[in-house]
This record gives structure tokens, sequence and C-alpha cells, in this order.
């Protein structure tokens, strides 16, 4: 039989070889194409989660346990019988020191315990050593007693050297910065405790015996020409304190002494005044009948740790009361064990500290987070002398029989806690807990504040300003341009919307910041009145067109009267900032930044979330407007035909119809912008204060966490808990947009099921 033909048609061969190689070339471009979009789409999966994988690798770290371990036992060279005064470790934590009762210092290697050098600090002929003050643990500065009432200050110094070959030699040293000669304190008053503090205008010496109490400042005065430093001696008149000294202590300002007096009490001497000390206070500083068996101050001076006989370290430090003055608080405390501290040693370089109890235990604390990062028994008798290397990743530790432990210490981010991340802290001067975000300063001593909470609030703050900006502005553009506007006039508006998109952000924000900014400060008034009156304005155009005859609404092809209204935005636009000098002039005396403050109490700063809402919900309409446009005019026609010929109204189709169906791809352009809002940088990092604090005035400025992480990032040292916070502030805003677009997709779906049917 025969195929078919006719004119119109010719014959087909199926089973021809070039057929044949079409269909096999087709079928291999579709599995290509399949297998290049399956291949795409995990590829985006599998680099969003090596992103994730990344930012946690970096963050992890901060969680880890602190941990030690024992990495030599030995006894130096001393007999048993003589007292450790002190401990102590150079920067590398290769030499450590040891002072006894005699005066003999013995430097040694950590790591073996072989002496490497010894010196004798200068005895007065006929005394003994009764006790020793530092000054500070960095500057390495001490002071001894002595039973004749005489004091020397002496320094440990450590020279390091690379030899040609690049091995380093640590030579150490005792110096005396104020000479050999002896310090007369009281003449034959054998001191008991001894307090010390160094600074570029004098030195500080109080020494505290057996119905004595004194104190004596050196004045320092440097003759510019010579630079020579004399020293004139002042005996400060102090007043009789109510009860035995046992321990003393000098702020580093010069101005409080603190001595602990019998077992339960702390004296606060105020010698700010050098001709007129007076008490400032006597405290009780123990709780269920506990005694105070050890003090020191934390790194920086202002927090003092006090241990007590039931194994507790609380933190004490001034702060301001009702009436303005100073008084010092207990602000948080910790717990090693139920034995006695015996003794305390401050990290050099961190608010943590170490405290040895009398059962061999040992704990690593840390202040700011109030976290206890070790506890750890190292030697089975009572502890006679700890200290910590400048680094704090070593310690050495002695009992009452003179045997030496040397244990390394792995605590790298102790700073870093669920508290102070996310918590009110309350750090060193301030008159509350507060979440503060400062993380570097100026002076070794600092505090870091890591709390990201402020950051969090930024940048939704940010996000909320330009959010309740772009979305009524983007959403009701999108619906009037896929439903009621002109398709000719639809092609041309559309894509000058989305021409916005390109838009550099870094130009947007340098705009804000430099011209925005400012013009909204100049017409504060003038904007206030465009945000009221424009919606206004138009509301009553569009009724007024309405009542104009239908020969002169008619001339109007329908779907371009949008255009109408340009010359109405922009003469009501230019009306407003006309007005701003005179109803500024007339309602507000002029000044009406002014004006918010004293009625509202608000601050008013240039750079503020209300030019981030106008310059970050510029960036954000065209992305909202394209998503929940092409929704819009994708709900098929039928829909709105048979809406129509039911005998709706346009706008009850819109209502009933079209939005109902078009929620979905609404819903996401929403989402997409809010995602886009919250991880927008260069606008909030130009148009704000980038200040970080929490407080939800338009006028005030905010700090992102994508603004901190662009501004910190590149300062911060590489391993810190500065760079791995930073990482978690990434991971934060990461984590924060996987769950808003997780749960904006659920939602999504839903709602496409629910309305699918229509």
């Amino acid at each position: 039989m025969k195929p078919y033909t006719s004119k119109y048609s010719s014959i087909v061969d199926f089973s021809s070889p070039a057929l044949k190689r079409h269909k096999m070339l087709r079928h291999f471009k579709d599995k290509l194409a399949e297998w290049g979009v399956a291949v795409g789409g995990v590829g985006v999966i599998v680099a969003i989660l090596l992103i994730f994988l990344y930012l946690l690798y970096e963050v992890v770290p901060l969680f880890r346990s602190a941990s030690m371990s024992s990495v030599a036992t030995y006894s130096l060279p001393a007999s048993s019988a003589e007292k450790n005064l002190y401990f102590a470790m150079e920067e590398q934590a290769e030499i450590g020191l040891k002072l006894d009762s005699n005066g003999q210092v013995i430097f040694f290697k950590t790591n073996t315990g072989r002496v490497i050098h010894t010196e004798s600090i200068p005895v007065p002929e006929g005394a003994t050593i009764t006790c020793l003050a530092e000054a500070d643990p960095a500057t390495h500065v001490l002071a001894l007693a002595f039973s004749n009432g005489q004091a020397i200050v002496f320094k440990h110094e450590y020279d390091i050297r690379f030899a040609d070959d690049n091995q380093r030699t640590i030579t150490p040293k005792i110096s005396y910065p104020y000479g050999k000669e002896y310090i007369s304190l009281a003449e034959n008053t054998a001191f008991s405790h001894l307090a010390l503090r160094d600074t570029d205008e004098a030195l500080i010496i109080a020494g505290s015996g057996k119905d004595a109490f004194v104190v004596k400042a050196l004045n320092k005065e440097e003759n510019f020409l010579s630079g020579e430093v004399t020293l004139t001696e002042q005996l400060l008149s102090v007043p009789k304190l109510p009860g035995t000294i046992n321990g003393l202590l000098i702020d580093p300002d010069q101005r409080w002494i603190f001595a602990a007096l019998d077992s339960d009490h702390l004296a606060i001497l105020d010698i700010k005044d050098k001709e007129n000390p007076v008490i400032n206070a006597v405290i009780d500083v123990t709780e269920d009948g506990s005694s105070l068996t050890a003090m020191r101050f934390l790194l920086g001076g202002i927090s003092l740790l006090l241990g007590d006989s039931s194994g507790h370290i609380n933190q004490w430090f001034f702060v301001r009361n009702d009436t303005n003055e100073w008084q010092l608080k207990k602000i948080r405390g910790f717990k090693l064990s139920d034995s006695a501290i015996v003794n305390i040693a401050p990290e050099h370089r961190r608010k943590g500290f170490v405290a040895a109890d009398a059962q061999g235990n040992i704990g690593i604390f840390n202040t700011t987070a109030q976290r206890t990062l070790i506890k750890q028994s190292v030697m089975d008798k009572s502890i006679a002398g700890i200290a910590i290397s400048p680094r704090a990743n070593a310690l050495l530790v002695e009992n009452l029989q003179g045997e030496v432990g040397f244990w390394d210490v792995n605590n790298t981010h102790p700073e870093v806690s669920w508290s102070a991340l996310w918590d009110k802290v309350w750090y060193e001067s301030y008159t509350e807990p507060k979440y503060i975000w400062q993380s570097s300063a100026s002076t070794n001593d600092f505090e870091p504040k890591l709390s990201l909470m402020p950051l969090s609030f930024g940048t939704l703050k940010a996000a909320f300003y330009a959010m309740l900006l772009a979305a009524p502005l983007a959403i009701c553009g999108a619906i009037y341009t896929a439903y009621f506007m002109a398709p000719a006039m639809r092609r041309k508006v559309k894509p000058v919307i989305e021409l916005m998109e390109a838009l550099p952000t870094v130009i947007l924000g340098f705009l804000a910041g430099l011209w925005l900014a400012p013009f909204v400060e100049n017409t504060l008034a003038g904007i206030f009145v465009l945000l009221l009156f424009m919606p206004v304005c138009m509301l009553l155009f569009a009724y007024l067109w309405a009542q104009l005859p239908g020969s002169i609404r008619h001339r109007i092809p329908d779907g371009w009267q949008a255009a109408i209204l340009i010359p109405v935005v922009l003469l009501v636009g230019w009306i407003s900032l006309q007005l701003s000098a005179p109803i500024e002039g007339f309602l507000f005396d002029g000044d009406i930044r002014h004006w918010i403050q004293e009625a509202t109490g608000l601050d008013y700063d240039q750079r503020n979330a209300l030019v981030v809402g106008l310059a970050m919900g510029f960036a954000v309409i065209p992305t909202i407007f394209s998503i929940a446009e092409d929704a819009i005019f994708s709900v098929p026609k039928h829909l709105t035909y048979g809406s129509l010929a039911l005998g709706a109204t346009p706008w009850q189709t819109l209502t009933r119809v079209v939005l109902l169906t078009a929620s979905p791809g609404i819903f996401s352009a929403l989402m997409i912008g809010l995602g886009r809002a919250v991880g927008e940088t260069m606008i909030v990092l130009m148009a704000t204060g980038n200040t970080p604090i929490m407080d939800a005035n338009i006028f005030e400025g905010m700090r992102t966490l994508a603004a901190n992480i662009a501004v910190e990032m590149p300062e911060s040292e590489v391993g810190s808990s500065h760079y791995r916070v930073l990482f978690l502030a990434a991971l934060v805003l990461f984590l924060f947009t996987f769950v808003v677009n997780t749960m904006a997709e659920l939602i999504r779906h839903r709602l496409r099921k629910r309305y699918s049917s229509l």
C-alpha cells in the first residue's frame, strides 16, 4: 500500500537515517539540558552548604572547652622552710621566676626546672624580709618590706636576642628603677602587709604592721632639659582604720586604698587629696560567716577579686549610686570548692583569673562571660604559689613542700559565652547591665564587649524602616502596573523601575550619606509635610478627576491616567519642601530638631534610620515590584474575565480573585525584599552613624550585622575571639535569612495550594 500524498503534503519517511540522527540529537540535547539544570541546582545547594560549613568551622572553636595538661613536675633547689613570696613567668613561658623569703631570686626553665640564673635582693644588715607587693603583673615592678621599716623597689626583666642562626636567647635579670637605696617607711616597724603602685607621676607605697599604717608617696618631677627625674617624698596623714589590717591594695589611679580588716570587712580609703585622706566606706564583703582570705585586682585595676574561706571568689567594682557617688558593689561571683581560697592570679591581657584553694584545686574563670572554664586538682597539698603566663597559655604551681608543676593551658576564647553574646552584661564602670558592642580599645586592660544584640537589633531596625517605605509603594505600584495600566505604558514603566535595581548600592550609600542626610536634616519639616500630604493630595486629585465631564476624562486613553499624576507629585513635593522653613519657624521656633529633643526626649542624629529607610527603601523597591508585578500579571485572564462577566467590579475582581491568586508570588516578593534589606551593607554603612546602639528612635542611627562585618573584619586578628565572633555574626545573618526564606516558602506553598482552585 502506497503512503497517502497530496499537493499539500509530502511523504515523510520516519525510518530515514537523517530523521533518526535528528531524533537522537534532540534526545541528547534534552538529556544534556536536564542534567545541566540538575547539576546547576545541586551546585547551588552544595555552594550554600559549603558556605554554611565554613562559617561553622570558624565559629565552633569559640565554644570549645578549656583544658589543662601537665608538662613537668620538679623541685627547685631551695629549702622547704623558705616561703615562696612570688612566682612569675616571662612572655614566652620558657623561664620562670621564684622569690623566696630570704630574698633569693631563682630563674629556671619552666619545662625542666633547670636553674639558669640566680640573684639576691640586697637585705639590710640585721633585717629580714617580712612581705612583698606587686605593682602590676604587666610592669614586673615589685617591692620588698624589711623588718627594720625599710623597703626596696626592683623589677624582673628579660632581654631577648636572636643569634645569626635565628636562635632566640632570653637573658633574665633584676633591675632597680629607683636605685638600690632603701625607702624608709617607718623606723623599726615590721610591716606584715605591703601595697605598691607606680605611675609616671608618683610611686605610692602603703604598709601595715602591728599598730602601724603608713602611706608614702614619692612624687616624680622630670627636668625637661636633662630628662633627670627627682623624687620628692610625701608622708600621707592617713586616718586610723577600725580594725586589724590583713591585706592592702592600691588602685592604678592612685586614688583608692583597699584594706582588708579583720576577717570580713573591707575599708576604702580615698587619697585623691593627699593632704587630707578620708575613709570612704567600710563594708562587709563576705557572706554566711565566711572570712576574707585572698584579695587581688583584676586586669586594669577597676575590679577587686575577693576570695573567702568558703571557696567563693567575688568580683566588686565601683558604680555610681542614686546620689551620683561612687559605691563599691558586688557584681558577680564564682565558686571553686568548699575550701578556702589561698591565692588569686589575674591574667595579664584578659579579664580572667586563676584561683587556688587549700586542697590543691585550681580554677580558671572569666569575669565578663561569667564562665567557670576549668576546675582541676593539680596538687595533693595546699598551694603556696601560682603564676600564669602573660599569654595565659601556661601555669606554674608550687605546693608547701616546694614541689613545682608546670601546666600547659588551652583557653583560647574564654570571653565568649551565651550570656556575653545575647544577655545583658554588667561591664566595668557601667551603672547597670547593658547590651554593648565594643570590640577594641586603645588600652590593654580593655574589657571586650561582644554582645550581638545591638547588631541584630540594628539589622532588624534598618530592615523595618526600609520595608515600611518600600513594601506599600512597590506592592501598590505592581498592582496598578499589572492590572490597570495600559500595555504600552507598562512596557515603558516596568523596565525603568527594574533598571533602578542595577544602581550600585555603594553609590546609593554615598549619595545618602553626603547629600540625602544633610538634605533631610535641613528640610525635616518639609519631609514630614510631604509624607503626610502626598497621599492626601493624590486622592483628592483622583476625586476631582472623577468629577470632570466624561468628554474631558475620555481624552486620556484608558490605562494612561497615571501619567497625569506625575506633575501632581512634582508640584506637591516642591510645595512641601518650600513650606519647610515657614512651618519650622511658625510651629517649632525655627528648630524642629531641638523641639523634638525637648518635647519627646529623642536625640537627632544626622545619619539616622529615616535616611536609611529612604535610601534602602529606594534600593529594595525594584526587587519587590518586579516579582510582585510578574505574579499579578501572570494571573490567568480567564479568571479576570469570568469575574467581570459575573458582575463583579474591577476592584472586586482585583481584591477577591487576582490578589488571592497572586498572593504566593506577592509574599515571595516581600520575603526576598526583606532578605535584601537584612543583608544590605554599603547603604547602612555610609548612611548611618554606624553606632551599635539599641534604640527604636527613627532619628538615631544603628549598626547592622553586615555593616559591622564589613567594618571590623579587615582589622581583626585572624583566629582571635573578635575574628570568630564576626564569623558568628555572619552565621547568624545566614541562619536568619535561611529561616525567613524557608518560612516564606512554606507559606507560599500553602497559599498556592489554598488558592489554586480559583
